[in-house]
This record gives structure tokens, C-alpha cells and sequence, in this order.
């Protein structure tokens, strides 16, 4: 542990912040997945929906800085093809 008085209270931002962006990340992950298996059901509206809820979260997370804007694109273009390919 460290004993300046600044650093003691930048691990504790630091911890609060990784909090934070685990819990932005789980977000992003449980809504991919809930397309993906849209996807896997065939099912085309309920697909259409979950990748505009995920395209949501993937946006916010780039913006926020919690995951980087290309792999935003990337992720989004992934399960908007698959879900085009329905």
C-alpha cells in the first residue's frame, strides 16, 4: 500500500473507475450475446431489436472510453451483418 497521501486516493479513483467500466463491459457483452442467440433462433424482429439495444451500449461504451471505437465498429458491424443475413 502506499503511503502518499495522493497516490492512496488515486488507487482508490482507480478502483472505482474499473468498477465502473466492468460493469460497462458486462452490459455490452450480455447484449451481444442476447443478438447473437436472436440470431441462432432465426427469429428476425427479435434480432432487429436486440442489435439496436446493443448497438446502444456498444456507442456509449466508445464514447465513455471503456472500450475503444474501432472495436465499437467492429462488434456492430459483425452482428448487423448476421442479423442482415436473416
Amino acid at each position: 500500500m502506499a503511503n502518499i497521501k495522493s497516490q492512496i486516493k488515486r488507487i482508490r479513483t482507480n478502483l472505482k473507475a474499473q468498477e465502473r467500466n466492468k460493469a460497462v463491459k458486462s452490459e455490452v457483452k450480455s447484449a451481444v450475446r442476447a443478438t447473437r442467440e436472436a440470431i441462432a433462433s432465426g427469429d428476425k424482429e427479435k434480432a432487429t431489436s436486440a442489435l439496436r439495444v446493443a448497438t446502444r451500449k456498444l456507442d456509449k461504451a466508445a464514447s465513455k472510453g471503456v472500450i475503444h471505437k474501432n472495436q465499437a465498429a467492429n462488434r456492430k458491424s459483425a452482428i448487423a451483418k448476421q442479423v442482415a443475413a436473416l
